[in-house]
């Protein structure tokens, strides 16, 4: 009887050693597969972070647009949904020749100089959206081998908190905000800080589910945002 239930259990054996170990011929691991699902999964996450910063970036411009006409009449626009859809067209890859060249963080300096003469909002809008597509490695698909930096992400957070406050303090040589955003009052309209806070909370937390994923540290920097600099993101 008891020889009757050793070879079974010898071919189960040898069985479940085969499907966690590739044999000759055999294409696939199982543990291998396993890693791929969760990396997937983190690349999703990404993606899904990026449309909504893009899309933060757009309410945000749209606002400033409406609070700030002259801006796209600067830039030579018919409309303010024609400066929207020049800003957001995925051919501009957020470069813009009213810009000279400049992208991300110096496309930001441009736009709070209080010499600058363009639309305040297209550098705004070039200098962030440049910013974030250095941040994810200028992709909007993400795939198992393709791997983002949690400190680029972590960095590009810093400087939209910078951008922020120049935002709402930043003054022409009158006195004047150089662009007009919240709105002071009781209540006071704080949609443009509610709108980059999301955007804040998106990129912090990625560069947590980044850094975890890859068992990568990321140096935190604690600015004065009176006195701050944007931080790189190359």
């Amino acid at each position: 009887m008891r020889g009757r239930w050793i070879l079974p259990l010898g071919l189960l054996v040898i069985s479940g050693c085969a499907s966690l170990y590739p044999q000759p011929g055999r294409v696939g691991n199982p543990t291998v597969d396993v890693g791929q699902r969760a990396m997937t999964d983190i690349d999703r996450v990404a993606e899904a972070h990026q449309r909504e910063l893009i899309a933060s970036l757009r309410v945000i411009a749209e606002k400033l647009y409406r609070r700030n006409p002259r801006e796209w009449r600067k830039g030579g626009q018919p409309s303010l949904e024609a400066a929207l859809a020049r800003i957001f067209d995925p051919g501009s890859r957020w470069s813009f020749s009213e810009l000279d060249g400049r992208r991300g963080t110096d496309a930001l300096h441009l736009a709070f100089r209080e010499d600058y003469r363009g639309d305040r909002v297209l550098a705004l809008m070039g200098g962030l959206g440049g910013m974030l597509m250095t941040a994810f490695n200028e992709k909007t698909e993400f795939f198992i081998l393709d791997d983002l930096d949690p400190q680029k992400l972590y960095n590009s957070a810093r400087n939209v908190e910078i951008a922020v406050w120049k935002l709402s303090n930043a003054r022409d040589p009158d006195g004047n905000p150089i662009l007009l955003s919240n709105e002071g009052g009781t209540p006071q309209n704080l949609s443009f800080e509610r709108e980059f806070g999301k955007m804040i909370g998106n990129l912090d937390l990625l560069s947590k589910l980044v850094a975890d994923k890859n068992n990568r540290t990321i140096v935190r920097m604690v600015q004065n945002l009176a006195t701050a600099i944007f931080l790189p993101v190359k």
